[in-house]
């Protein structure tokens, strides 16, 4: 089996990678935009966002069955998997960068000093402009539990950013 590029030219097709399960194409149009959202955040270039998200979905596509058989939550599972992917060794290169990106006030270094899940709920939050509903969706937690690590986070950045996070809360009010 071949698709046509071009003129004479054809790309072979691998038949054991179609069709796509359906609820995993469902899983992907559902969890694509934040999952980049995410990943811009973190990694800086759209490139680098899409190539991570890829990896990230092909990754959850080889462990589809295993997902889907013994998985109590897979929603949470896929964000997991996406996570570690989208941030593993990025993360700390980001964490370290973030300072670059400050224009003086060390809020993104403050930023990417934060536990995992509070740097996550803060950069779907107030980067990706994602209410807390979506978020605990996307994470395969619960609107409290999202509230939980942005109170904790905010917290953590309130001694100095007061005034910004104050800010911040209004506007997505």
């Amino acid at each position: 089996m071949s698709e046509e590029v071009g003129d004479d030219s054809h790309v072979p097709l691998d038949v054991d990678c179609l069709p796509l399960p359906l609820e995993f194409e469902a899983l992907y149009l559902l969890n694509q935009v934040a999952f980049h959202d995410l990943a811009l955040a973190v990694l800086g270039t759209n490139d680098a966002a899409e190539r991570a998200v890829h990896r990230g979905f092909l990754e959850i596509l080889k462990l589809w069955e295993k997902l889907c058989a013994e998985s109590e939550d897979l929603q949470q599972e896929v964000w997991a998997i996406m996570r570690r992917t989208v941030i593993s060794e990025e993360l700390l290169t980001l964490r370290q960068q973030m300072a670059d990106l400050d224009s003086g006030s060390g809020l993104y270094e403050a930023l990417g000093n934060l536990p995992p899940k509070q740097f996550d709920v803060m950069v779907l939050r107030y980067i990706g402009g994602h209410s807390a509903k979506r978020i605990g969706w996307y994470m395969g937690v619960t609107v409290s539990t999202v509230d939980y690590h942005c109170r904790q986070a905010r917290r953590r950045l309130a001694p100095k950013y007061h005034r910004f996070l104050q800010e911040t809360q209004e506007g997505t009010a």
